[in-house]
């Protein structure tokens, strides 16, 4: 329970006492902050890691799927087409890599200061382009979950040449490479 401490009258501003307990007014104040700052340790740990992970998603996870989907999936989904599907395929294949590159884009752009808060630097980061990052990649999957995934399978499906061939290719991807002694 914090003790409470008036102003001082102006008669007690004349007592020898008054400075002590102003200073304890400053004191006091200062504790009551002070007492939040295991919780507020804790959140910048957590704004770090946070940070962190952010940084690993785009290096290790979405950037290395957008150059998959386009060295893999959308050239074998191409390949495997009628004339009539490309036509249908061509856009939806266009409209992906386009949102790929505006995501990478604003990657760029933010990449720096999360990186800095990410070692525990206070940098500012963008929270409306953080925003617009997440809402992009988000509207991004859910179309391609939606709309091009189930087409591609459909495509993909009815020669288990093309799916085989699709799912050699992804395998070697991530294939360790082995160094051959001779």
């Amino acid at each position: 329970m914090p003790i409470e401490f008036t102003d001082v009258s102006p008669r007690e501003a004349e007592l020898p006492l008054t400075n002590f307990t102003r200073a304890h007014l400053g004191i006091v104040s200062q504790l009551e902050v002070s007492a939040r700052l295991p919780e507020l340790v804790e959140a910048a740990n957590r704004a770090r890691q946070t940070a962190a992970d952010t940084l690993d998603l785009f290096r290790n996870t979405l950037l290395p799927h957008h150059a998959e989907e386009e060295a893999e999936l959308f050239p074998a989904v191409l390949l495997a087409c009628n004339a009539a599907e490309k036509e249908r395929v061509r856009p939806i294949i266009e409209r992906l890599t386009s949102e790929h590159r505006t995501v990478e884009a604003l990657w760029k752009q933010i990449e720096p200061s999360i990186r800095a808060a990410a070692r525990g630097s206070s940098p500012e980061v963008d929270a409306e382009m953080m925003e617009e990052i997440v809402r992009k990649v988000l509207r991004h999957a859910r179309y391609e979950e939606v709309v091009f995934l189930p087409l591609a399978e459909r495509i993909l499906s009815r020669n288990g040449d093309h799916m085989a061939a699709l799912g050699l290719a992804l395998h070697l991807r991530h294939a360790p490479l082995v160094v051959g002694y001779i």
